[in-house]
């Protein structure tokens, strides 16, 4: 059953952005970095497609200034400890994380190889897990915010996701 996020009163949806990462992998000045963004940008929500790895990066997600939303990755290991440590920066859900938010149908999840399913049937498929930024409109609008952590590419990035325009940019740093 979806959840539904209203916006509220000072926020219209036209005005309203998500803010989305993936693949942060404990690199704690790319996820310092990236709450920097989000906090400058004013989002009104954050969402995580997985990969966070270990509990103390708790500390630097405390510093966003609105709601998270978080499903685990591959290589978050101790996921009793994250829950606890995220108890009151942001919510963990299942894989893949299904939700109208500000009266969009979006589905996130860590597993490419569901993507194309998801995006028959919902307005914005948010996912994780290969390092590759990417921005498409098929179905749905598809979203990989690439590597926070910048590991593998060497290139550190978040996406923004517009809601009143349906468009989504990369912030990369």
């Amino acid at each position: 059953m979806m959840q539904s996020f209203r916006l509220d009163e000072r926020t219209s949806r036209e005005d309203a952005t998500i803010g989305i990462l993936a693949d942060t992998h404990d690199n704690m000045p790319a996820i310092e970095r990236a709450v920097d963004v989000f906090n400058e940008r004013e989002v009104d929500m954050v969402l995580h497609a997985g990969d966070i790895v270990s509990p103390f990066t708790a500390d630097a997600f405390s510093k966003l200034q609105c709601d998270m939303m978080l499903i685990y990755g591959n290589n978050d290991g101790d996921k009793p400890y994250l829950l606890e440590r995220f108890r009151n920066i942001g919510v963990f859900h299942t894989d893949p994380y299904i939700e109208e938010i500000y009266g969009a149908r979006i589905a996130m999840t860590h597993h490419p190889e569901i993507v194309d399913a998801l995006a028959t049937k919902y307005d914005v498929v948010i996912y994780g897990h290969t390092h590759e930024r990417e921005i498409k409109r098929e179905d749905a609008l598809i979203i990989n915010p690439g590597e926070c952590c910048g590991y593998l590419t060497g290139v550190k990035s978040v996406a923004l996701l517009h809601l009143g325009k349906m468009e989504a940019e990369l912030v990369e740093w």
